[in-house]
């Protein structure tokens, strides 16, 4: 039996595990994973992350519940960031983590015992396709394809349909995506509000979604429909983006609990 140290956050809800990755002996990661993040028989979460510690900042390794291995959470890397800071008998007020998308800054903006509040670089997002029509679940949807770090497809309605899931499900493995792609149902409440509802690859529905509340305030704001900053009303509360020379996302991260996870191969 292997035991593998753990601590677990969430970044408005969306759980992730946290692992120093010297912890953990060479393993198949997918499959550790999909045992890990198991709701019934594991601890339950959308991801597992492995950190490490380099010079001038960390690096991690994330993979989703289903041991696929995306480029980057944004709730997730804030909660890398909080777990760094938990680590450490530091007062930073900025972390730094390589991630496969690239090097992240999260400026540290509050912190109440094991609850934080960080803004982090997202970088400039990449327009991929202004108004793309997509036939899903039997009728055509107005979406905008674009790239914050991992794929987004973002589906715009005036009001959330009740089979938006059925939508999201099938938009999530169309061909035009060969890596899949995370989708977000969008509802432009105002010039600085959006509603949206994810559904991330790899993870499925989830309560909220960093870098999916990225692309849906930053879709809304290519198409003419927003002005920064935008709030993003996620099912598990606000987040906040700002869009200036780069786009930024003020979101939460809190500490749940630590433990070892005891894996029998």
């Amino acid at each position: 039996m292997i035991e593998i140290p753990f601590a677990k956050l969430h970044g408005a809800e969306n759980d992730f595990l946290l692992t120093w990755g010297d912890e953990v002996p060479p393993l198949d990661l997918p499959e550790v994973t999909r045992r890990i993040c198991a709701r019934t028989t594991g601890v339950g979460a959308d991801g597992w992350m492995l950190l490490w510690r380099e010079i001038g900042g960390l690096r991690s390794r994330l993979f989703n519940a289903d041991g696929s291995e995306p480029e980057i959470s944004g709730n997730g890397t804030r909660c890398a960031a909080a777990f760094a800071l938990l680590k450490s008998q530091t007062k930073a007020s900025e972390v730094v983590i390589n991630t496969a998308a690239g090097k992240k800054k999260l400026r540290l903006i509050e912190r109440e015992r094991n609850r934080f509040l960080f803004e982090m670089e997202m970088g400039v997002p990449k327009l991929e396709e202004l108004h793309a029509r997509l036939n899903l679940a039997g009728r055509d949807w107005d979406a905008t394809l674009l790239n914050v770090g991992n794929p987004q497809c973002a589906l715009f309605v005036s009001a959330v349909p009740d089979d938006w899931r059925v939508a999201a499900t099938q938009a999530e493995a169309l061909p035009q995506f060969p890596q899949r792609s995370n989708v977000s149902i969008v509802r432009v409440v105002n010039r600085h509000r959006v509603q949206a509802f994810f559904y991330e690859r790899g993870a499925g529905e989830t309560r909220s979604s960093g870098t999916g509340s990225t692309g849906a305030a930053a879709a809304a704001i290519l198409r003419g429909e927003a002005d920064s900053p935008v709030e993003v009303e996620t099912p598990a509360g606000s987040l906040h983006l700002r869009w200036d020379d780069s786009v930024y996302l003020t979101g939460p991260a809190e500490l749940v609990c630590e433990g070892r996870y005891f894996l029998d191969l």
